[in-house]
């Protein structure tokens, strides 16, 4: 059983703001084996998954990781996913600004995966693909809530955790597992796409420059806040 199993099973019971004692006594096993399965120690049978996935309402195919959808549909296939940046013209109405900062976005998320690609870590990959999804999904969510209009009945995580941090929790988590997939793959001294700046270039002509911009422009302003923060503590 993978590692995004006993992961997902946790958090669908966070979801659900229930005790592991409350979960194991509907899913028929004790609070130990729950604990067990959830920290990854113990893989369940397939008797306890069906139960699991009737109780959390999610697909097979969710709760093993193998799909991002809850229903077990999947949109994972490169050749038949939507990608906007394919259009041409594609210019965010009302907004100049909303435009750059999405083709930046865009083509330098591009750049990493295209590397983590190359690199071939599945772990690496799906870790990276949770942190940027669970950022993206914390940022419409507020964007919902603001609006007069929104119905959370849309979202399954209760406001009470989102509002609590559970997304930046996952964040954290997710960033965590990045990081420890790359130092695995480099104590196996795989070897790595070369990083240098020329090699950059050549490799994404294009893109590339985004992905520097993202890289000068955050690091000033991180540098600056933390100056800021220093000044106003002295």
């Amino acid at each position: 059983m993978n590692a995004d199993f006993s992961r997902t099973l946790a958090l669908l019971r966070q979801e659900r703001g229930i005790s592991q004692r409350q979960a194991a006594q509907v899913l028929g096993i004790s609070q130990a084996l729950l604990s067990h399965y959830e920290n990854g120690v113990r893989e369940p049978g397939l008797n306890f998954v069906v139960k699991a996935c009737d109780f959390y309402n999610v697909s097979a195919d969710f709760l093993l990781g193998r799909t991002l959808s809850r229903d077990g549909t999947t949109i994972l296939d490169a050749e038949t996913l939507y990608d906007v940046s394919a259009e041409r013209d594609n210019v965010l109405k009302g907004s100049v600004m909303a435009t750059l900062s999405k083709k930046l976005i865009v083509n330098s998320v591009g750049v990493l995966f295209d590397l983590l690609g190359r690199l071939g870590n599945k772990r690496a990959i799906k870790a990276a693909a949770n942190y940027l999804s669970t950022a993206l999904y914390t940022l419409y969510r507020h964007l919902f809530q603001a609006s007069p209009d929104g119905n959370e009945g849309v979202f399954s995580m209760p406001r009470e955790h989102f509002l609590a941090g559970l997304p930046r929790a996952d964040m954290i988590l997710s960033e965590t597992e990045y990081v420890a997939a790359l130092y695995a793959q480099h104590k196996e001294a795989q070897q790595f796409p070369d990083l240098s700046h020329d090699a950059m270039t050549a490799a994404y002509p294009g893109t590339y420059q985004s992905l520097l911009q993202i890289v000068h422009v955050c690091g000033e302003r991180l540098n600056k806040e933390m100056a800021n923060h220093i000044e106003q503590i002295q």
